[in-house]
Formats: structure tokens, sequence, C-alpha cells
């Protein structure tokens, strides 16, 4: 009997996808890579392969689980296994140059951003903000982790110099359009199936760390909590349009889990400045809204499930009357 294989490196973040196919009578196993090994030459399981490895796999000690997790996925590729958020998938996780550049082929603005490896030229390239401020980020991050907004090329060379300054674990840092919105808000968008799900207002105004998974809320002025995730209203939603140059930028790249970040600018405009491939939901605003993700996702894998089995079984029976 085929099964849904669930590749991750970190068990934590999987507590409701397996209540979920429990509740489902789902058979599933999982893949932890933070270690492991993989006869190439052997031939994988039936089944549907779900990818969850995340860009900030590093960050946790498992240093190389996602270069473990590219020589599996290419191997499940290779002989034709299905997949869900497969190599192009994992690709992009770890290299937000390239997300923004798949972002901006279909038709999704981004902030203006430039890629660079070495202290001077790091420096050089702050020279191109002419307003003197910017985000500096590292190209692989996780988490919003080295997330840091700069004012001035001064101010970049003291945390460059800093004790808190990490290198980024792939070399390369982005110098990227600081983009302020009024709010201090950005806007996930959720994506199961390719489609869209639900957006979620997420308030920044804590900081740059903002997994879904973390505590929920923050204290405003006032000691009042705040609610840090809240999703939004059918007539909150971000645009159609907008929605529709998501998908087709997902499905372009064979994503089919996902949550695209945006920022939206004082005219309104919106700017994409992350493609989350291994998404977190958060339970309080779930709870809040009474929509679960976890649940729809099980659902669909299940029914990916389901189509190949029907396959397979449509395939032999053809087989079988061919043979009698």
């Amino acid at each position: 009997m085929s099964k849904i294989y669930v590749i991750h490196e970190n068990g934590v973040w999987l507590n409701n996808l397996r209540c979920a196919f429990e509740a489902l009578n789902l058979p599933y196993e999982e893949w932890n890579l933070v270690n492991g090994k993989i006869d190439i030459n052997s031939a994988p399981p039936e089944g549907i392969f779900y990818n969850r490895m995340s860009a900030s796999s590093h960050t946790r000690g498992h240093r190389y689980s996602a270069e473990l997790t590219s020589v599996v996925l290419n191997w499940l590729e290779g002989h034709s296994r299905r997949v869900v958020n497969g190599s192009r998938a994992l690709q992009l996780e770890v290299n937000k140059a390239a997300q923004l550049a798949a972002l901006n082929a279909g038709g999704v603005s981004t902030p203006r951003t430039i890629a660079v490896t070495g202290y001077d030229q790091i420096l050089d390239a702050a020279d191109q903000f002419s307003d003197g401020s910017f985000i500096f980020k590292p190209n692989r991050g996780g988490k919003g982790q080295g997330v840091q907004l700069i004012q001035s090329r001064p101010d970049l060379e003291t945390h460059l110099q800093s004790e808190s300054y990490e290198a980024p674990i792939d070399g390369i840092s982005l110098l990227q359009e600081y983009i302020e919105s009024p709010e201090r808000e950005i806007i996930r968008i959720e994506f199961i199936g390719g489609r869209f799900l639900y957006a979620v207002r997420v308030d920044t105004r804590d900081g740059f760390e903002l997994c879904p998974a973390d505590a929920c809320q923050i204290e405003t002025e006032g000691n009042a909590p705040k609610e840090k995730f809240k999703i939004l209203s059918p007539d909150e939603q971000p645009s159609i349009e907008l929605l529709r140059k998501c998908e087709g930028v997902l499905a372009r790249n064979g994503i089919e889990v996902a949550a695209i970040e945006f920022v939206y600018d004082a005219h309104g405009n919106p700017y994409a400045y992350d493609l989350n491939t291994n998404t977190n939901y958060n339970d309080e605003a779930e709870n809040k809204a009474d929509t679960f993700a976890m649940q729809k996702l099980a659902r669909f894998l299940g029914q990916e499930l389901q189509y190949l089995e029907n396959r397979t079984y449509k395939t032999l029976e053809k087989g079988l009357r061919l043979a009698g």
C-alpha cells in the first residue's frame, strides 16, 4: 500500500499535520533528513512525497539537511515519483535572490535588490541606495534571522564589524530597497495545491522574525495585547489580479504549497520580498478564523495519494486484460 512520505528536519512543525493525517486515516511516514544515507541505485517506494525542508535548517544545527534533501528529491524525480514541492521548490527555498527573479518573471513586483559577496563589494552596493536606508539580509535565511534595517553606510560598517553579525551560510548577502509600510505590517498569502488559501496580516513592530509558529502576541505602547497574526476576511483579501499572478509563479516553478510575503507601500502598491515553500500556520489565528490549513493540506495529499492508487490500479487492470 502506498503512503504519504513527509521529508523534513524539524518534527516540531509536524504536530498538526500528524493529527490531520490520523483524523483522515491516511497512511504516512516521516523521512527526517537531519542525517541519512541513500542508495541512489535503488528504486524509491511508491507513494506521495511531500518536501518540507526549510531554508533555516542550518540555524538548528542541521547544516547539510537541505543538501541531502536535494539528493533525495532528484533521486525521487529520476524515478518519476509524485513529489509535492520538488527540487525546483527547494532551489528557491534556499535562495532568496532566485525567489525574487522568479517573482519578477511572473509579473510580481519586488523591491530593488542587490546580491553581493565580499566586504568591499557590500559597502560599494550600499552607495547605490540614494536615500541611504535599506534592508540587509542573508540570501539563505529563515525566520527573519539576520535581517537588519540599515540607515546609512557607516551604520552598515558598524554592523559588519559587530559581534552580532554572522556571515551568510552561502556567502551571499542581499541589500534591498526598504519599502516602508504605513501600518508596519506585512501580508502573508498562503497557497495549498497551487491555489490561494487565505491571507494573513502580520504585525512587524516587534521585528522581522515572523515565523507563524512563533508566539503570537506583542505588546502595544499601552501594554494591551495585539494580535501578531490575523487571517483576513474575504473583503480584505489581496486583489484577484495579484493572487492569479502568484499562482502563475507557483505553477511555473512546480510549487504547490507555499506562502508569499508582501509589504504594501504608502500608495497601496504590493511588493513581494519572500517566497516560503516550507510554510507554517499560526494556531491562534486559525482558531479565530475557524479555518485550518494543515487539515486542508492533509486532504490535498490524501487526494493525490488516492489519484496515484487509482492510476496504478487502472494500469494493472489494463495489463491483466492484455495478458488475458
